[in-house]
């Protein structure tokens, strides 16, 4: 098993989180720390290998690629400009994914700040009917958008992982 369910962090004892917000939240929580313990114990080359060529994935491509949609969902629910891509042009968060120590802690800083933003953007609007954003993009759509990314990528996350150390989710 990939973790001791006794001492899983993604176990809590107890009732399930109470109304809608706190439920989406908590499963977004879980969906970032199973994408975390993916990549736990990894060295920057084990981590930038690439999957099945030609694709470009990889797990820290996959801490890059967040780290940047988090900063896109601000965009969705801002009405100025957008911000700059963190990592340039379209696929570079994968495609500039490389075996360098600097680059590993850079995009897991990233990915903590990118995160911590989005949410505290996100904390403004507790009403998950509230529209934001030019497209008038609902709270409630976007919460959801982000638990699909994230367990998405955590499937891609569990087969990454299992080329790399035969190591298999849970």
């Amino acid at each position: 098993m990939w973790a001791d369910p006794d001492n899983d962090p993604r176990n809590n004892e107890g009732a399930s989180p109470e109304g809608e917000l706190a439920t989406l939240l908590d499963f977004l929580t879980g969906y970032r720390m199973t994408l975390r313990m993916k990549c736990e114990g990894l060295d920057a080359e084990q981590l930038a290998r690439r999957s099945v060529p030609p694709s470009t994935m990889s797990l820290l491509g996959l801490l890059r690629h967040l780290a940047e949609v988090e900063r896109d969902w601000r965009n969705w629910i801002s009405d100025g400009d957008p911000l700059p891509k963190l990592y340039g042009r379209r696929d570079a968060d994968f495609e500039g994914a490389v075996a360098e120590q600097a680059m590993v802690d850079a995009a897991y800083s990233d990915l903590e700040c990118e995160q911590t933003a989005t949410d505290a953007a996100l904390a403004e609007h507790p009403d998950l009917s509230e529209r934001l954003g030019k497209d008038g993009t609902s709270v409630r759509e976007l919460m959801v958008h982000r638990i699909e990314e994230y367990a998405r990528h955590c499937g891609h996350a569990d087969l990454l992982r299992e080329c790399i150390d035969g190591r298999v989710g849970q």
